[in-house]
């Protein structure tokens, strides 16, 4: 072969992550994905309503066992996918680096982070009981214990890209609600959702369970509402929603969340403002359980 033959690239087309597999999105459309100077990087899928209606399907269908399984092991399932995130380290630093038009020093601290909260929230997988539930003193040859259960389904609105922490914000909201037993399906950034997507094939070949997290990019648009409304999503993570006017912004989300009386974690008041690489704390670690209290007989 000459030394000056040409050759093309291979560029790589994405797809949603949803059910543990990666279908195309049923409208068969996909958007441009450019980086912070407006220059393309690739092509996303654009996820609609019926891809959404489709995630929840397969995160409902994926709660019973997720749930059942046992703390120590959903922990060690959780620590996996930090080992494998370890082994792509360049790969997410290149994509969060071009994404967000930050240095490659920031981007890889802020990956390095991202793969640090995933190990966090490991290990809270068999404490996190300890601290959200117990024994209560009663009046009566009872005991009465109350114990922490998964919520079920949540909707997440990921955090939207700036400030280089598309992908950290995204690793911080995902990881405390299936430490805690839930299943999730989440609408990517819409401008940066590419390591989101590229999350999804860590955790296709990590022995995560397909359904336990879904990933659809998209207009925001488009998926929050149908998740808001969606009877079969139990919860809604409304961090990436923004305070504005029309049916994606945090309010509509709300109100239409209430319909269906679902538990709704509200956006700071600047979400654009948040700082993703403080510790976090146990607040959304403990957003999506809810308290099972259980009275017994002591006998005689």
């Amino acid at each position: 072969m000459s030394d000056t033959t040409v050759r093309l690239d291979v560029l790589k087309t994405y797809k949603l992550y949803v059910g543990g597999k990666f279908p195309r999105s049923e409208s068969g459309r996909v958007y441009e994905v450019t980086d912070s100077k407006g220059q393309w990087l690739a092509n996303a899928p654009l996820g609609t309503r019926k891809d959404t209606r489709d995630a929840v399907v397969a995160a409902r269908a994926a709660v019973k066992g997720w749930s059942g399984t046992t703390a120590y092991n959903r922990g060690q399932v959780l620590y996996r996918v930090a080992e494998m995130l370890q082994g792509r380290r360049e790969q997410f630093t290149a994509e969060v680096a071009t994404a967000e038009g930050i240095g490659a020093k920031k981007a890889a601290a802020l990956v390095d982070a991202a793969i640090d909260r995933w190990v966090w929230y490991a290990g809270w997988t068999d404490k996190f009981a300890q601290i959200a539930g117990g024994a209560n003193p009663v009046a009566g040859p009872y005991f009465n214990l109350s114990t922490p259960e998964p919520t079920g389904v949540v909707g997440v609105v990921a955090p939207q890209a700036g400030q280089g922490f598309s992908f950290l914000g995204l690793v911080s909201v995902i990881a405390p609600a299936i430490a805690t037993g839930n299943t999730v399906v989440v609408a990517a950034s819409a401008d940066a959702p590419l390591p989101a997507l590229s999350l999804g094939e860590v955790l296709a070949t990590s022995d995560l369970p397909g359904g336990v997290v879904n990933l659809i990019s998209g207009r925001t648009a488009d998926i929050a509402p149908t998740l808001a409304s969606h009877q079969d999503v139990n919860g809604l993570d409304l961090t990436g929603a923004v305070h504005a006017d029309g049916p994606g912004s945090a309010t509509a989300l709300e109100a239409a969340a209430a319909e269906t009386l679902k538990r709704v974690l509200r956006p700071a008041a600047d979400p654009a403002a948040a700082d993703w690489t403080v510790a976090p704390g146990t607040k959304r670690l403990l957003s999506f359980v809810e308290t099972k209290t259980v009275w017994h007989p002591m006998g005689i």
